[in-house]
């Protein structure tokens, strides 16, 4: 039994919570069958993984998946729907009601035995004859007293039992406040048309990041080029980068995820990060340049600075890393964190900052033995941070339910803004404001939070301008268009949405068949990518008029 902690999940208030791993050497031989019944170890393991995975305990997922061998499984990862855990349970949940509603002479009980039934209620011994005990019991003290006040007063009466009270036509006045039941109506006058949309196959497993090339319409995802997406979406090459690692001395395919994606500036290398320790360099042509291997375990982050010399990257094994980008080699490796590394940002050409679970924000330079600067104020894991695009501010979000912005000039934050109710995955500052292509709009940052919601935020007065809410569960990524007037959202509902940013307006809206994990403009603004947990990644064509 591993017991994990992290951040909680969409539906799931609990932050502590229990995973079963079947041990390897159980695994190739045993498995349970009641009739034609049976439940593999591998397959129960996939299964917590995906969970682990949707709810957004990335690096337990990571950890659990390394343990039970996931990778090593038979299983095709695209045919398994999202959630599907929790659908399991809640058939489980079905079935043991169905138990106690039902007599040992096969009959139904006259009414329902049980109000409420929670997972840790069904697991326990001997529910099914308690709880049917306790419904006799009740309904004999019912009827009694029905008995009791027919005889005395002759009179029937119109009330709800038991002295329950119906407001608006529901029991006890409760409310159904789950908006995740159904998916939400997709209003016609915004919908993208199929004609402007492509969805492109060829991932065997979950798509987590794309990023288009910053120069011309070339699309990375995971381990594919989509090169030439032109006005007709038709698409002229798909090339596919081989990450491989040396075993046997032969190369073999590693198997393991992309986590992150970044172009140089100039558009003629892309950098990886993967799930095996290595980050790799590319050539546009899909060729390996380099592989960059002084990592102890999964990488998590990885950026190029603007002069395109180096790349960082963040880690499990708690460090940062700056490489050179021509050689391959590590110029210096900054073990200051004292937990898994999980984003860096450039602030200029030699500065970064990086962020960990250990909740702490390290800002370092090349060729310093210590932090610049330590900030300190989340109280969770801090899941990204971004430096504005003047260098001068830098925004963080944490599974804290905070977003703070933090300056070089002080040691406490210059805001802590505080609206989610949920943890926040992921922001972004608009291309917007001072030192931006965009100098006479005024500057924003968007957050992207676990409560389904998206704010833009007024960061110099320090207050959200807008809530979109439009989104019914987890919101993922988030990505301004190159002129900020509009703002791409995924969530793991299956929808991408597109914002004014001006109004909070919705005018686009797509909804695809996986979650999606990733949304990205192209840097001529017409064009959305999109990755998705069923394997796909799907664009979108804005070359028509916005409204």
């Amino acid at each position: 039994v591993n017991e994990l902690t992290g951040s909680g999940s969409e539906g799931f208030p609990v932050r502590v919570f229990v995973c079963l791993r079947v041990s390897s050497a159980f695994q190739h031989t045993a498995s349970f069958h009641w009739a034609k019944m049976s439940i593999t170890s591998d397959e129960v393991n996939f299964l917590v993984y995906r969970y682990l995975q949707e709810s957004g305990f990335s690096h337990s997922a990571f950890t659990f998946g390394i343990e039970s061998h996931i990778s090593q499984s038979n299983i095709n990862g695209t045919l398994v729907p999202p959630a599907a855990l929790i659908s399991i349970l809640q058939k489980g949940l079905q079935y043991v009601e169905a138990e106690i509603s039902i007599n040992e002479d096969g009959t139904v009980f006259d009414g329902r035995p049980i109000e409420s039934l929670s997972l840790i209620d069904a697991v326990m011994p001997d529910v099914v004859q308690t709880r049917q005990q306790a419904f006799r019991d009740r309904l004999a003290q019912q009827q009694t007293t029905c008995t009791i006040t027919a005889s005395t007063s002759g009179i029937q009466s119109n009330a709800p039992k038991n002295g329950e009270a119906t407001v608006n036509g529901e029991e006890n006045g409760t409310h159904n406040m789950n908006n995740h039941s159904e998916p939400m109506e997709m209003d016609v006058d915004v919908e993208i048309p199929a004609s402007k949309a492509t969805v492109l196959r060829g991932h065997e497993s979950e798509v987590f990041i794309c990023a288009w090339n910053p120069v011309s319409d070339l699309l990375a995802s995971g381990l594919y080029f989509h090169n030439h997406l032109t006005n007709n979406n038709s698409i002229s090459t798909q090339l596919v980068l081989r990450h491989c690692i040396r075993e046997g001395g032969q190369d073999v395919p590693s198997n393991k995820d992309v986590t992150s994606l970044d172009w140089n500036s100039d558009g003629t290398l892309l950098a990886t990060g993967s799930y095996d320790g290595f980050a790799r360099i590319w050539t546009k042509d899909g060729n390996l340049a380099s592989t960059l291997g002084q990592h102890k375990g999964p990488i998590f982050a990885l950026k190029w600075n603007k002069k395109g010399n180096c790349i960082l990257s963040a880690g499990v094994d708690k460090t940062t890393i700056i490489w050179d980008a021509h050689t391959g080699e590590a110029k210096q490796q900054f073990p200051f964190h004292s937990a898994p590394a999980l984003d860096v940002d450039w602030q200029n050409n030699t500065t970064f900052a990086s962020c960990s679970t250990d909740m702490c924000i390290h800002v370092c330079r090349l060729g310093s033995d210590r932090p610049l600067k330590t900030f300190q104020g989340h109280t969770n894991e801090v899941n990204a941070i971004k430096w504005d695009p003047s260098g001068m501010l830098l925004a963080s979000c944490s599974d804290d339910m905070t977003l703070k912005i933090w300056s070089m000039k002080q040691e406490s934050c210059v805001h802590d803004l505080q609206a989610h109710s949920k943890e926040i995955y992921t922001i972004k500052w608009s291309p917007t404001g001072p030192s931006t292509n965009n100098p006479n709009a005024n500057i924003m940052l968007a957050s992207a939070s676990f409560d389904s919601t998206v704010r833009l935020w007024d960061v110099e007065r320090g207050v959200c301008i807008h809530t979109l809410t439009r989104h019914q569960e987890p919101v993922y990524s988030v990505a301004f268009s190159p002129d900020g007037k509009h703002l791409a959202s995924g969530s793991f509902d299956k929808c991408v949405h597109i914002w004014n940013t001006t109004t909070g307006a919705l005018v686009h809206s797509y909804r695809g068949t996986g979650g999606i994990f990733e949304v990205c403009w192209n840097s001529t603004g017409d064009k959305v990518g999109a990755s998705a947990s069923d394997g796909s990644v799907s664009c979108f064509d804005f070359s028509f008029n916005f409204k």
